[in-house]
């Protein structure tokens, strides 16, 4: 199973991966006006693959049968300062909750 990949011109790491070359008629207006222009990046045989970098690759032949098309996106990126300051939060919690405990005598 051949399939092409681009990368979207408008959102960072965002690839369209479409079942022929320059055919994107299967591909919503809508998504393709928010994709940008399509910079062609590779062509893929997914019959050989066992697995792609960040796509589920079940869900890519899936998708390019029933759809036509399979839009890949980033995840979030996570935030560690959030992340950072949530444990520190926490922690400082935890630590004057302690604090304020009444200790037995030795």
């Amino acid at each position: 199973m051949l399939c092409s990949v681009y990368k979207s011109s408008k959102k960072a790491q965002t690839y369209l991966f479409i079942n022929k070359r320059d055919d994107f008629s299967a591909v919503p207006e809508a998504l393709m006006t928010m994709f940008g222009k399509p910079v062609m990046v590779t062509v893929l045989n997914l019959a050989t693959k066992t697995k792609l970098g960040f796509a589920d690759l079940d869900k890519v032949k899936t998708n390019l049968v029933s759809e036509g098309f399979y839009l890949q996106l980033m995840p979030p990126e996570e935030d560690l300062l959030k992340t950072h300051k949530t444990e520190m939060k926490v922690a400082s919690s935890a630590s004057s909750t302690e604090s304020e405990t009444p200790r037995g005598e030795l």
